[in-house]
């Protein structure tokens, strides 16, 4: 049998650039289908855009050898705050407090922009000679026992041993493989935005929980952190077509003056929040990854993290079955993946449902009930010490890249 690729990458995104460069290291001949151009590689201008990585994710970076690139504009989390509270009436008093040293690893994780994160990520891809198919998408797929049969929309025809979705949440390889979804929109939109505050933050996340959605307010380097504020739909619409600094008046009793005066800085961006999960992450010679498999909401900044777990996990079932002589693509190795990642990620998505329900609301009793929880949680050490370990990604079966080993 004559292939093109051993393996095709639909999606060129984060996850995608991240399998691509995973699976390379282990011998695969890839080939990545990217529908954005090529100058996606070129670093932007601030707007603000980041990503709370983990341990195990930062781990999954240093192991595909890009951490080196994106160290010194990383921002360390050392200390996160997780608050219940009301626009201008400041953070509940009973609050879940997790300090870095309460850990021997070090930081938290570290906030990572994304305008630096995606070019470092296809820079790589560059220099490992992957083959790159910039503006094209997968229309078609075609299974075999031996194979798929891709055809881009180009009319073009490669043959490739296995097709991995990294195509995001209305995958299109998912849907052509039969793979149905469950999940519902929270009538919900986060707006993104970064500001320059007076005061230092310290390296420390905030989460702080209104009637309307949580707020996060993540460190970034200088005295900038990221904004992700959720409000109902209708809302954020409303706020988000106002001025700079109508924007700033809405935000600021949200925000509190605990880091001094703050200003806006960079874009403002909008992004509609819902549940989608794939009721399956595998099909005939097809495996989705990331967003492709599970979009979550974003509670607990888990998303990427999510998405290079499984691409820890799937390219370390790839790799050590090709070491064994197995057919890669056979049903049994693709179920190996599904059983690492589908109870992990099944989890992760009831939680952040079951906290946003929770924390999304001004009733009173549920308030009460929250803050007496929190502040429960942060009296015994024993259990804010594994949420802490949870939170930085160390916790269940780590793919060996998660632990910062080869594959």
């Amino acid at each position: 049998m004559t292939y093109d690729t051993d393996i095709l990458i639909a999606g060129g995104g984060l996850n995608g650039t991240s399998l691509a460069l995973a699976l390379a290291s282990a011998g695969f001949d890839v080939t990545l289908v990217d529908p954005l151009p090529s100058d996606t590689r070129a670093a932007r201008d601030f707007d603000g855009r980041g990503y709370a990585l983990s341990i195990a994710s930062q781990r999954v970076l240093k192991a595909l050898g890009i951490w080196s690139a994106l160290s010194e504009s990383a921002q360390p989390i050392l200390d996160i705050k997780i608050t219940d509270g009301r626009p201008g009436e400041g953070p509940s008093p009973m609050m879940l407090a997790f300090d870095h040293a309460e850990i021997e690893e070090g930081p938290m994780g570290f906030l990572v922009q994304d305008r630096y994160l995606r070019p470092a990520l296809l820079a790589a891809v560059d220099a490992a000679s992957i083959r790159q198919l910039n503006e094209r998408r997968v229309v078609s797929q075609s299974p075999d026992s031996n194979g798929v049969t891709v055809t881009l929309d180009d009319g073009s025809a490669l043959r490739a041993r296995i097709l991995i979705g990294c195509d995001g949440k209305a995958s299109g390889v998912a849907t052509r493989a039969g793979i149905k979804r469950m999940g519902w929109q929270y009538g919900q939109t986060a707006l993104v935005c970064a500001i320059q505050h007076e005061h230092a933050h310290e390296g420390t996340a905030h989460q702080f929980f209104m009637p309307s959605g949580p707020l996060a307010i993540l460190p970034l380097t200088g005295n900038r952190a990221s904004i992700v504020w959720t409000e109902k739909t209708e809302r954020a619409a409303e706020i988000q077509g106002l001025s700079d600094e109508a924007y700033l008046e809405i935000l600021r009793p949200r925000f509190g003056d605990f880091l001094g005066e703050i200003s806006l800085v960079g874009e403002r961006f909008s992004y509609p929040l819902g549940l989608s999960l794939a009721q399956d992450f595998i099909g005939p010679r097809v495996a989705l990854v990331g967003d492709a498999a599970h979009s979550v909401h974003p509670i607990a900044g888990q998303g990427l993290n999510a998405g290079l777990k499984d691409v820890a996990a799937l390219a370390e079932v790839l790799a050590d079955a090709s070491r064994r002589g197995e057919d890669i693509g056979r049903a049994d190795v693709f179920t190996r993946y599904r059983q690492w990642r589908r109870f992990d990620t099944a989890t992760l998505a009831f939680a952040t449902d079951s906290f946003n329900r929770l924390f999304s609301n001004d009733n009173g009793i549920l308030r009460t009930i929250r803050d007496l929880g929190l502040g429960a949680a942060n009296a015994l050490p024993g259990l804010r010490r594994g949420l802490i370990r949870e939170a930085a990604g160390l916790t269940g079966d780590l793919p060996r890249l998660a632990k910062g080993q080869p594959l």
